[in-house]
């Protein structure tokens, strides 16, 4: 049965508007001129974290009309902080989020999704991205998923199929790979695909930071705190939630190794990781070094850390037959070689960039689908993520049909909830 849309009528009427509007649209941010569209955009926010907060207000610069309408979150102070933040900048009079709005709970994405919004921006733990998405595309909403966008590969599965129904009913998605967006890099990338470094041979990645939201003893809980509560709260710290480092954090590198290779994927990977600060709590890694083989012989090495008063590097190294490309944080990517080349550019913040492409792409009409992208980096990370917990060499075959279920399919607010312990490489066996 297909399925019924109760707001099918402004859908259309956001189509219309937008195909009027399509001649006009200018650039960025001010996509659609004000004497154009007379028709808002309502958003709804799942998340409002400072990544939730960020994103909220990137979607509020990206359209003369676009409003946020509904705000979900685990916790009222954390809804308050994220208006009051957006209270403070030049869209504060988009801001029209009214106390019944205001959503609690475990439960609360699906109220947001149900208030009359248009767009969903989910940006909670990414262990709950696959339900929440799913519920976004099955009640016809356009979406803007941070990343990952899983922590397993059934959540993968999903997210997958979820990506057909999005694009069956012509619905845009778009996903925070952020680098993706950046158009120095994009340039890097078009010149490489186009032969500047003639055949890639390897890929080294590299994404040692400082500790991200530690661990807190378990002294810091509060009485009467829930499990389920208390791993939420802590979220970076427990596998279900995150995924782990590389898949939450260092995902970016990896992310930047599929975009090399076109989204093809490798054919398997060896890795090794380990946790060196010692924590209370919590079972995920700070470091991994993964090691993946394509068909072509081509070889990606992805090494993160998250340790204090060490080297820390955000780069990528890609080596051609023809040439080298240097990726280094802040400074413009180089080419040298057959072909010499530095990124020469006006920057535009890649962040605001996603929201620009999504709104212009719903006012247009013509949908943004990144879904298979997403999903292919996502399980990219998690099969570094299973060869380094097993000690195991795992192909993309194994890591795509991975049974291991990590998100608990019932969640009871008030309930115990086991912390897995940290995988053992050699005794943790692979599902």
């Amino acid at each position: 049965m297909k399925d019924q849309d109760p707001n099918s009528g402004r859908r259309e009427f956001l189509k219309t508007s937008g195909a009027m509007a399509a001649s006009v649209v200018a650039g960025f941010p001010a996509i659609i001129s004000a004497q154009s569209v007379t028709n808002a955009i309502k958003v709804g926010l799942v998340g409002s974290g400072g990544r939730g907060t960020g994103a909220a207000a990137q979607a509020l610069h990206a359209d003369d009309y676009a409003e946020l309408t509904a705000v979900a979150d685990i916790d009222q102070s954390r809804i308050d902080a994220s208006l009051e933040t957006l209270g403070k900048q030049k869209i504060a009079n988009k801001v029209k989020v009214d106390k019944a709005n205001q959503y609690l709970g475990l439960d609360a994405y699906q109220k947001v999704i149900d208030s009359g919004v248009d767009l969903v921006i989910l940006t909670t733990p990414p262990g709950f991205r696959p339900v929440h998405l799913a519920a976004c595309i099955a009640a016809n909403k356009h979406v803007f998923c941070e990343k990952p966008i899983a922590t397993d590969a059934p959540g993968v599965r999903s997210v997958l199929a979820t990506t057909e129904k999005a694009s069956a009913k012509h619905l845009s998605l778009v996903s925070g790979f952020c680098w993706r967006y950046n158009d120095s890099i994009v340039e890097a990338y078009e010149k490489m695909h186009a032969g500047a470094i003639g055949k890639p041979i390897a890929h080294y990645a590299t994404y040692y930071t400082s500790p991200v939201k530690p661990m807190p003893p378990e002294s810091a809980r509060p009485p009467g705190m829930s499990d389920t509560e208390w791993q939420i709260r802590n979220w970076y710290n427990f596998v279900w939630l995150c995924g782990d480092s590389i898949v939450e954090q260092a995902i970016h590198s990896v992310d930047k190794v599929a975009w090399l290779m076109k989204d093809e994927p490798p054919v398997n990977c060896v890795a090794v990781g380990g946790r060196e600060i010692p924590a209370e709590g919590g079972n995920i890694y700070d470091h991994f070094s993964v090691n993946y083989l394509y068909p072509n012989g081509f070889r990606a090495f992805v090494v993160n850390r998250q340790d204090e008063g060490c080297y820390n590097e955000n780069a990528d190294y890609i080596m051609g037959s023809e040439g080298n490309c240097t990726l280094k944080g802040s400074l413009p990517p180089r080419i040298d070689g057959k072909t010499n080349w530095t990124w020469s550019g006006q920057k535009y913040d890649m962040y605001q960039r996603e929201h620009d492409r999504l709104f212009a792409a719903i006012r247009k009409n013509q949908p943004i689908n990144n879904g298979k992208r997403m999903a292919t980096s996502t399980l990219l990370g998690m099969m570094g993520r299973m060869a380094a917990y097993t000690g195991q060499q795992i192909t993309w075959e194994q890591a795509l049909n991975s049974q291991e279920v990590l998100v608990p399919e019932h969640l009871d607010w008030h309930g115990s909830l086991p912390v897995a312990p940290r995988a053992k490489p050699g005794v943790t066996k692979f599902l």
